[in-house]
């Protein structure tokens, strides 16, 4: 008997199959430029034995969310856009759900939002990598828009592409280099019983890889070593800009530091490389966290620090690089600090976005409690990196955020707080050699306190505009809520026997 061909599926069934058909096209999202980076992402899926696609979006706590596609499905999707729910936008980070999204407009007030509908993720293509630990896997982020090509806006990509430019029509370039804490920790037990997956999960219980204290010895270094190879390897095969990998003062505490890099790409950079650490580590059987102060014995608080400038489109010279030979500062620097340093309360909840975070803010530490800057000064929330007149290295280093913030408003933070100072004109205090005693504002003592802060934030309100504002602080206040319902270990060691 014959076998029959199989019938071909309707012309445009399978196009619009997960997306909308022609979708990149109908609403012009993409450049010639970015046509020929998917043509040639096209051609290498095609020729590099790739199997599957990985496209992520980065959700507001930076975390990527997602789908997987096989490779046949991603020159569709790079036309189509993947429908994704908008249910991912309305979680905490416990995954709960926050916003009624069965209501009208799903909590948000917007009628797309409605009934857990689908947005669709719009790949950029410039994104583009082979997952060095899955070598058969291609990996993109993406970008959020509505059915009626409208973008999303609650998409944390695009509110720190906004704020770029609005700095560009300034005339400056935003430029930033990523220094990042972390702890690897060996996992012992990943705690996958069915009672341990709880709304949040139980924590793994993990175990030391080296001791602390021995602050960038060469001993804990090639204890940490072997490791270290196994991330290091993947993050350079990855194209990060990967500059120096060293051992913190806690016990198996890291460093690592990556090379300056100009608009969108330290913050997708940051994105990647804490996915990738995240999941090269379990897969070699570690745990590595990002979490601020890890509630472990001797462990001690990670910090993410800024490294920042300005660049002068017209020139392409270093903005904050000043020629006064009494000075170490351009004053536009000035203004661009004053800026950081005026709106530092209301910041904080895209520098420390979480409870845990704000451990970290403690006098004469290596991190900051107030808001003040210093030359060459670890105590100071501000940090001013300057050999002094015609440096082009000048720069500023805030140290004010966890490694769990969300890399896109972390950065944003910084162009709009920065922008205002300088459209005001701003000057800064005088530089503090002695930043624990100064007399300054100091930083929010708990999550609460920036919550109050950003929602009192005129300014923030003006460059974000209230819906994004009060979206992210209904998801930090479902957090809080959450939180101080529970009842903590201090609280039970506290009372429990007393009373």
């Amino acid at each position: 008997m014959q076998q029959k061909t199989p019938a071909k599926p309707e012309p445009g069934l399978k196009d619009g199959s997960i997306g909308r058909t022609g979708f990149v096209d109908r609403f012009g999202l993409w450049s010639p430029e970015k046509r020929e980076q998917a043509d040639a992402v096209a051609k290498l899926i095609a020729t590099k034995g790739i199997e599957t696609v990985r496209l992520s979006f980065a959700d507001q706590h930076g975390l990527l969310r997602g789908k997987t596609l096989v490779a046949g499905e991603v020159p569709l999707a790079m036309r189509n856009g993947c429908a994704i729910t908008t249910t991912l936008l309305a979680k905490d980070t416990a995954h709960k759900t926050v916003y009624p999204v069965f209501s009208a407009g799903g909590g948000f007030g917007i009628a797309e939002m409605g009934g857990a509908a689908d947005v669709l993720m719009v790949p950029d293509p410039a994104t583009f990598r082979v997952l060095p630990w899955s070598p058969h896997t291609g990996w993109m982020l993406c970008d959020l828009y509505f059915p009626s090509g409208a973008p999303v806006p609650f998409s944390t990509r695009a509110i720190y592409r906004d704020a770029l430019d609005r700095l560009a029509k300034a005339g400056y370039d935003f430029v930033a280099g990523l220094e990042v804490e972390f702890y690897v920790l060996k996992l012992l037990d990943p705690k996958l019983a069915p009672a341990d997956a709880t709304q949040p999960p139980t924590p793994p219980e993990v175990e030391l890889v080296a001791r602390g204290y021995h602050y960038l010895t060469e001993l804990r270094m090639d204890q940490l070593d072997p490791v270290i190879e196994l991330m290091r390897k993947d993050l350079i095969a990855l194209g990060l800009p990967l500059r120096t990998v060293e051992c913190e003062f806690g016990p198996s505490q890291l460093e690592f530091t990556f090379g300056p890099g100009a608009g969108l790409a330290p913050a997708d950079n940051m994105v990647l490389f804490r996915s990738a650490v995240k999941q090269i580590c379990r897969r070699n059987g570690y745990h590595a966290t990002f979490m601020c102060r890890p509630g472990l014995p001797n462990l001690f608080s990670s910090g993410w620090h800024l490294h920042q400038s300005l660049v002068d489109k017209k020139t392409g010279a270093n903005a904050f690089m000043t020629a006064q030979s009494d000075e170490f500062l351009s004053p536009l620097g000035h203004q661009f600090v004053a800026g950081l340093l005026k709106h530092a309360r209301a910041s904080a909840v895209f520098s420390t976005p979480t409870i845990n975070g704000y451990k970290r803010y403690k006098p004469n530490s290596l991190a900051p409690d107030r808001a003040v800057w210093g030359k060459d000064h670890k105590g100071a929330m501000i940090r001013l990196v300057s050999a002094g007149a015609n440096d082009p290295g000048t720069r500023i280093e805030n140290r004010v955020g966890e490694p769990a913030a969300n890399p896109y408003l972390y950065m944003a933070s910084q162009v709009i707080s920065g922008l205002d100072g300088i459209a005001n004109k701003l000057t800064p205090a005088t530089p503090s050699d002695t930043p624990y005693e100064a007399q300054a504002e100091r930083l929010p003592a708990s999550l609460m306190e920036a919550v109050a802060a950003l929602r009192d934030s005129a300014m923030y309100r003006a460059a974000l505009g209230d819906r994004f504002v009060d979206y992210m602080i209904a998801i930090k206040d479902a957090e809080i809520a959450r939180f101080q319902s529970e009842v903590t270990d201090w609280e039970q060691r506290e009372y429990f026997e007393m009373f």
